[in-house]
């Protein structure tokens, strides 16, 4: 009987994931090669048969075993469905972080321990580092790319079985190093968009779903300047997908700053939403790896790459964890988007904003 630990690797097709199988391969590890094949819906162009196709070839590359994790089911059910239902009753949803929930971590670590793996792992910049209470998520030492945002649902067991090979290099020498390694997809382009969807137009995949009606866009005073597309696909503080009809060829971008899906309207201001001196951070479904108690001073970001922000912890129950935030300056955040909470560089919870 062999002692190495096996690892199942998930290989999406990318240049994070295929070095991420090398290094493991090389550190000795029985390395297995997994595409996690997921669903999408008939009239959306999916190219997973070639991203399954590139994977098989790194597979092939760095002779190592291949197969196919079928997680058709947890996506439509835990990630579409979410993502549309979300929409819906007017919060803005998180795909990619349910997707590492309900898939990457769910699915697949479920298909990896019915055969026996050791591990799974992923391309993944973060870093999984043992502490003195066992392994703690911390961020990728590339800053520009650390994806601990969307792994906030990871709990200390599930970290117990998780391999993140990348988090210690920047992007750049991951691509230096695949070109070296002679992997296939060295030059490949990041994928981009929504998880494995790639770039959807949000507007456009909901009206498969849901009955979309064009309404009215509004200025601060009520009048109306312009329309959209249906006031449920728009979120605070963005600035694109409607029109604004006001003849002014240089006029300042515009931001949505407040939304009223009854009346199907949103409204505009050329000044970014901000929160106020009474805002409070709300998050329920909270998945904490430590301690947190009132008093404590942590980092926060309500967005994915955003500058974290100074919060304080107000009030810790069973089912909701009350920040206030210091610094006004920071953008509001919307209902339904993910807040994670750090020290450092240590990922401590993360939840849900109600």
């Amino acid at each position: 009987m062999s002692d190495k630990k096996k690892v199942f690797v998930g290989l999406s097709g990318g240049v994070d994931s295929s070095v991420a199988a090398w290094r493991l391969k090389e550190q000795g590890y029985d390395v297995t090669g997994v595409f996690i094949k997921v669903w999408h819906p008939d009239f959306l162009v999916c190219n997973w048969e070639q991203e399954r196709l590139d994977a098989m070839r790194v597979a092939a590359h760095l002779d190592i075993p291949f197969l196919t994790c079928d997680a058709e089911a947890e996506y439509r059910d835990e990630v579409a469905k979410y993502f549309i239902g979300e929409y819906t009753v007017g919060r803005t949803p998180n795909p990619d972080v349910m997707c590492n929930k309900y898939v990457k971590f769910g699915a697949f670590l479920k298909f990896a321990k019915t055969h026996q793996a050791d591990f799974i792992a992923t391309g993944h910049y973060a870093r999984r580092i043992d502490g003195d209470n066992g392994p703690e998520l911390h961020r990728g030492v590339d800053e520009n790319k650390d994806q601990t945002y969307f792994l906030w649902t990871l709990s200390n067991e599930q970290l117990k079985n998780v391999l993140f090979p990348v988090g210690d290099t920047t992007k750049e020498d991951i691509r230096h190093e695949a070109d070296k390694a002679g992997l296939p997809t060295a030059t490949k382009k990041d994928s981009q968009g929504v998880c494995f969807l790639g770039y959807i137009d949000i507007p456009e995949f909901i009206s498969h779903f849901v009955d979309l009606q064009a309404g009215d866009v509004l200025d601060e005073k009520g009048e109306v300047v312009g329309c959209h597309k249906g006031a449920i696909v728009y979120t605070l503080g963005q600035r694109h997908g409607f029109t604004i009809d006001t003849i002014d060829g240089h006029r300042e971008a515009y931001y949505v700053v407040d939304r009223d899906t009854e009346n199907n309207t949103i409204t505009v201001s050329s000044q970014r939403p901000k929160v106020k001196s009474s805002d409070e951070l709300v998050l329920k479904d909270v998945v904490a790896r430590g301690e947190v108690e009132v008093g404590d001073e942590l980092e926060a970001q309500t967005r994915y790459r955003q500058k974290p922000f100074a919060v304080r912890v107000e009030k810790v129950t069973n089912t909701e964890l009350v920040l206030s935030i210091k610094d006004k300056s920071v953008d509001a955040a919307a209902s339904g988007q993910s807040c994670v909470l750090y020290r450092g560089s240590l990922c401590v919870l993360g939840g849900i904003i109600a």
